[in-house]
């Protein structure tokens, strides 16, 4: 199914309001620079997949992953920006950084497309994978700001903040807070039962999966950061299925 026919497909669906809105969320993202026009192009055929697999509940997991990511990266940038200057870490979002967060969403939604019989389960490896990708960029982005303390994750000796691997107290909490937002998302919109607390627990691995790679392989330049990132939310999504089917 090409790109037309998914877009007249969601228009039959009575969903043209939503393509509306995405139209609307592409310019703004372009206009205000917070993405590359490839990244919010790239974004828009991203949220396509997830609303053809979750509808307006799985956008709404999107949005507000993007939403306060953006936020957070925002916040005290040119603080933040200093010190990842200094340690020579990219801080433009483009294409490739939306695929690394989005990608395994993406997939999860064209599985609950096609795929309709396992619906719940694609369902909530997608909110998971999201929850791990909100944990990263949350405790990433406040943790430079709001930790105290710095160490490595694999040696657990102190270690500079803003660099691969480097993990604090405060940032890995507000990268749990940030994987229970999702997980509450995805509550409201399916259901209240186990897969809250899978979200929760499946992102924050991922998260500190995501910290394990840095600083073990993109340290030593054998992985990207786009690589981690999409390992982080790939790794969350299996784990969090495996678990669900466990039960």
């Amino acid at each position: 199914m090409d790109a037309v026919l998914i877009i007249y497909t969601l228009a039959i669906n009575h969903s043209l309001s939503f393509i509306l809105l995405l139209i609307t969320i592409v310019a703004a993202s372009i206009a205000a620079k917070k993405l590359t026009a490839g990244g919010a192009l790239t974004g828009a055929v991203i949220a396509i997949l997830i609303f053809l697999g979750a509808g307006y509940t799985g956008v709404a997991m999107l949005f507000v992953f993007f939403s306060l990511g953006t936020a957070a990266t925002i916040w005290k940038k040119k603080e933040k920006q200093m010190i990842k200057i200094q340690h020579d870490q990219s801080i433009r979002r483009d294409a490739g950084q939306v695929i690394a967060n989005g990608a395994v969403a993406a997939l999860m939604g064209a599985l609950g497309y096609w795929v309709s019989g396992k619906a719940p389960l694609w369902n909530l490896m997608m909110a998971t994978s999201l929850s791990s990708a909100m944990a990263d960029t949350l405790s990433s982005e406040l943790g430079m700001i709001y930790g105290k303390r710095f160490c490595n994750i694999i040696s657990w000796k102190a270690d500079a903040k803003g660099l691969d691997g480097v993990v604090s107290l405060e940032g890995t909490l507000i990268g749990v807070i940030g994987s229970a937002i999702i997980a509450l998302i995805y509550a409201l919109g399916f259901s209240w039962n186990v897969g809250f607390w899978i979200i929760i627990l499946s992102g924050t691995i991922g998260n500190l999966f995501d910290s394990f790679l840095g600083a073990l392989l993109e340290r030593k330049h054998l992985l990207t950061n786009n690589g981690v990132n999409f390992l982080n939310t790939f790794i969350a999504a299996i784990v969090a299925g495996l678990i669900y089917l466990a039960c």
